[in-house]
């Protein structure tokens, strides 16, 4: 009689809770206002793209909303307790983060100390916000020419436009960072990492 061999069943690989579907809701608008931002103010600077698009009276409209909707996501998302609670994790510095930053500064091998974000992150989270803050003034001052005098207004535009091209900079390199590191991607895609990819790359987080 012939035994039938029995495989063993393939375990998944674990995997832990890392963004809740709050925070994943939150961050894809965010990028989506943000994107249509960056693109309506480049269709807005740069002449080819000006001329290819064209309709540049709907071009500010849609650029003038959308900035006006950018802290929505942000504020209603402070009715979600987790997403409260890693806005306080990314206002929170400790040792490890100086460790952090000084390894990347020197870009040196080994590991680097994070908790559930690294330094990085921190930096990047929070000069978004200042940025998005200034480019919200900036832009009301420009919007609304009644309110402030010309000398304001002036340098509102200059200070708008210098930062627009700042926030483009980082946010290509922002991207770039998350093309390579594509367990992260799955972690802003389904809130979910692999138990490895935690521990390597953030061991001071207990989830």
């Amino acid at each position: 009689m012939n035994r039938r061999l029995e495989t063993p069943p393939v375990q998944a690989e674990p995997r832990v809770r890392r963004f809740t579907p709050a925070e994943l809701w939150i961050h894809r608008v965010m990028a989506a206002l943000m994107g249509v931002c960056v693109a309506t103010a480049a269709c807005l600077y740069v002449p080819a793209l000006a001329e290819l698009v064209g309709r540049r009276a709907l071009v500010v409209t849609v650029h003038e909303w959308t900035g006006l909707l950018l802290p929505l996501p942000v504020l209603a998302g402070l009715a979600s307790r987790a997403f409260r609670a890693d806005v306080g994790r990314l206002n929170r510095w400790g040792p490890h983060d100086r460790l952090w930053l000084r390894a990347a500064r020197r870009r040196a091998p080994g590991p680097r100390p994070a908790a559930k974000f690294n330094a990085g992150q921190k930096l990047y989270a929070s000069w978004l916000a200042g940025a998005t803050l200034v480019m919200l003034a900036t832009g009301l001052m420009m919007w609304f020419t009644h309110l402030t005098p010309l000398m304001w207004r002036t340098s509102a535009t200059f200070v708008h436009d210098w930062l627009a091209l700042t926030i483009g900079i980082v946010l290509a390199g922002h991207i770039g960072m998350a093309l390579g590191d594509p367990e992260s991607r799955r972690g802003l895609r389904t809130g979910l990492v692999s138990r490895e990819w935690a521990d390597r790359e953030h061991p001071l987080w207990r989830p």
